[in-house]
């Protein structure tokens, strides 16, 4: 097995990091033979052959992302498949979940709004460490969407997931919601757009080739359009974004002269500004 894992890691190691090649070796193993790492060391199952082993190293020299190659990925506890039509759900996201998860709110049965839910993951990580919770997730895309209902299947997890649009009417109404009441939610949280197209030059090629663009990019001369839009709908008490570490500072400015408070910036595990927090006054 060690032979294998090297020469898979030989072969990948042209286009990624040692380490990384070496990672990627593991995962295809453990993923075609449905074997552990220790009972791959161990040769329990003498399982040495991967039919389809070539073809997967051949998409990984692509840059095609493992997790859409294999259709699902392990985040947070959850097996959730993804598709072209949702993004990889990252560990920074998942700081963000155990943000929300771990924050002592005044209501004890809390309404909680994902806008942007892709494949759902934000929306049921949360279900899942708050059962009592009434969870909603809602994307523009139909696709996400379908996915995020998949995963809430596939998880066993109860959650209601929606296409709208925040951008669909002026007044502040997203249709599938009754009237879209200010406060209508508890916890309004998001992980929208929010990479400028500038910062394309100097984003990996598994990411930019592969992952949803609609999911990802906003224009330079307006890099906070989708936090401004959720923040003036005033649908959530208490709101939660994951944010470009370019622009924490103003970020904050603008939920506080939108009438938000207690704006608090927190920084993930590498040390960057990742995530904002802000109670509707």
């Amino acid at each position: 097995m060690k032979e294998l894992i090297n020469d898979i890691t030989d072969q990948l190691k042209v286009a990624y990091p040692e380490d990384e090649a070496r990672a990627l070796a593991w995962w295809i193993v453990e993923e075609s033979t449905g074997l552990s790492r220790s009972q791959l060391l161990c040769d329990c199952k003498g399982t040495k052959n991967i039919s389809n082993l070539q073809e997967i190293i051949a998409r990984l020299l692509h840059f095609e992302p493992i997790q859409y190659i294999f259709g699902h990925t392990l985040w947070c506890g959850l097996d959730l498949k993804v598709t072209s039509a949702t993004l990889i759900p990252r560990p920074e996201t998942a700081e963000l979940v155990e943000k929300i998860s771990n924050f002592h709110f005044p209501i004890a049965n809390c309404r909680v709004l994902d806008i942007g839910t892709g494949s759902g993951c934000i929306a049921l990580a949360l279900k899942k460490a708050h059962p009592e919770w009434q969870v909603t997730g809602m994307d523009v895309s139909e696709e996400a969407i379908k996915v995020a209902k998949e995963n809430a299947q596939r998880n066993k997890v109860d959650v209601d997931f929606r296409v709208a649009d925040i951008f669909s009417d002026e007044n502040g109404v997203i249709e599938p919601f009754s009237g879209g009441e200010i406060g209508s939610f508890d916890i309004v949280v998001s992980n929208p757009p929010y990479i400028c197209e500038r910062e394309k030059s100097s984003m990996r090629p598994n990411v930019l080739k592969y992952e949803p663009a609609t999911a990802l990019f906003v224009p330079d001369n307006d890099p906070l359009r989708f936090y401004r839009r959720i923040a003036e709908l005033r649908l959530g008490k208490f709101l939660f974004f994951e944010i470009n570490e370019a622009y924490p500072q103003e970020l904050s400015d603008m939920l506080a002269e939108l009438g938000y408070a207690d704006i608090h910036i927190m920084n993930d595990i590498y040390g960057k500004p990742r995530i904002i927090e802000g109670r509707m006054a």
